[in-house]
């Protein structure tokens, strides 16, 4: 069986079926998955059928499964640490109620790029739905290809070269956590150029969004105005489009030619149970790792804010 591609904009986004991704692929499939990615840079697949373990062997033909952070003696809901935790639930699978929890989960409601904040980029991600609310609760998701070669060319010229400095932390105080910039200053901050040419296409991207808090040689007040200038360009709506899910659809997303960010629902009364894989940059398929940067980061952790407990205590 061969792929069926139906674009959702002329450029950016398509829902792909055709295939049975439950099961292992042909090199000739993985080939065509793998080009249907970095040409749409978003692919919607619908009732999957796929589960926790086949979610994680299908990820794997994109390279290395990044690991979700852990801390020492925390429950944990989802029995695989291939599987960060996108969901309002607790370790018990209810709703949670931890109120740093829930500032923390505020941030990706803001248009960001998974793992901005990582030394080591995040490219591939595949978020599968395995509960979701009655209304609203889609993601939305932005062509920075398309959006960094229709930006006027003074723009272009003007940044070039520049690099921008990332912290999740950033992206969480722009969400209304109360986190000095002195206390994100002494974090980890994570230097990458804010334009790039994405590998699997060829064409050049912008890499920029909520993670990115500074513009590395550029007073902190003209390079935030830049930041925010950018990211306003890049999701006009005919840049954009948003993905309503049912129960076993799953989409993937390329971090490094996107940028996305979750809808509202109700979340203080309604279950949205998402899984997602996520794929280190540059990294050949069924490579591994044993170091664990993300518990490293999340090791220290602002008051106010709570990143594992979203995913192990919250």
């Amino acid at each position: 069986m061969s792929l069926t591609v139906t674009p959702i904009l002329p450029k950016f986004g398509a829902e792909i079926s055709g295939i049975d991704i439950t099961r292992p692929l042909t090199a000739e499939q993985q080939r065509a998955v793998i080009e249907a990615q970095n040409t749409w840079g978003v692919t919607v697949w619908r009732n999957t059928g796929l589960t926790d373990e086949t979610h994680i062997d299908f990820s794997r033909i994109f390279g290395h499964i990044e690991l979700a952070p852990k801390r020492a003696g925390a429950k944990t809901r989802l029995s695989h640490r291939e599987l960060f935790d996108a969901s309002n639930l607790n370790a018990e699978g209810e709703i949670t109620r931890d109120p740093r929890a829930i500032q923390y989960r505020k941030g990706d409601r803001l248009w960001h790029t998974d793992s901005a904040f990582m030394e080591q980029r995040s490219s591939v991600s595949l978020l599968l739905a395995h509960a979701v609310p009655k209304e609203a609760g889609e993601t939305w998701f932005a062509d920075a290809r398309s959006a960094y070669e229709d930006l006027p060319e003074e723009m272009k010229e003007r940044i070039e070269g520049l690099e921008g400095l990332n912290s999740v932390w950033w992206s969480r105080k722009l969400a209304g956590a109360d986190i000095p910039d002195e206390q994100i200053a002494n974090t980890p901050l994570a230097r990458h150029p804010i334009v790039h040419t994405h590998k699997g296409s060829g064409r050049k991207s912008l890499f920029i969004a909520a993670h990115t808090m500074d513009i590395v040689g550029l007073p902190s007040e003209e390079g935030r105005a830049l930041i925010k200038e950018l990211i306003e360009f890049a999701t006009q709506p005919q840049y954009v489009f948003k993905v309503k899910y049912d129960v076993g659809d799953m989409v993937i997303w390329d971090n490094l030619c996107t940028m996305h960010r979750g809808g509202e629902f109700d979340a203080e009364n309604e279950k949205r149970d998402m899984r997602r894989t996520t794929i280190r940059e540059g990294t050949e398929p069924f490579s591994r790792f044993d170091d664990d940067p993300f518990s490293e980061l999340f090791s220290t952790v602002p008051k106010v804010v709570d990143a594992i407990g979203v995913h192990e205590k919250a």
